[in-house]
């Protein structure tokens, strides 16, 4: 149980900081990987869902046995962003430079899915 307590606990700590930056980051970011962001309620949108999930995901470090049905939906809220921008990187729609950035998520959908694995097996194993 304490794989899983840590490796939820430090996606949650260390992703919201990441995140609260974003708010304050949109227009360097439109400068800096053009063209400028023309849907701001989609970034900012973007932006409070994922913050939401980095409380969900120290909700469930606090108490992983409780809250193990929601590992699932974590390592899903990971592994949709990263698939989504591997799919545009892929298709020339966005920059080759954000593989790298999406891996520490990649990283985290394993680890979620062990920590689901590692929860659900007998007491001793934990």
């Amino acid at each position: 149980m304490k794989f899983a307590r840590w490796t939820f606990l430090i996606a949650g700590l260390a992703g919201a900081p990441v995140l609260l930056a974003l708010y304050f980051l949109e227009g360097i970011l439109g400068r800096q990987l053009p063209p400028e962001i023309n849907h701001p309620e989609l970034y900012y949108g973007f932006v409070g869902v994922t913050l939401s999930w980095q409380i969900g995901y120290v909700l469930i470090g606090l108490d992983p046995l409780r809250y193990r049905p929601l590992m699932l939906l974590a390592a899903f809220a990971k592994g949709s962003f990263v698939a989504a921008t591997l799919a545009l990187v892929a298709a020339g729609r966005a920059p080759g430079a954000l593989v790298p950035v999406v891996a520490p998520d990649a990283i985290f959908v394993v680890l979620f899915l062990l920590a689901f694995r590692i929860t659900g097996s007998s007491p001793d194993d934990r």
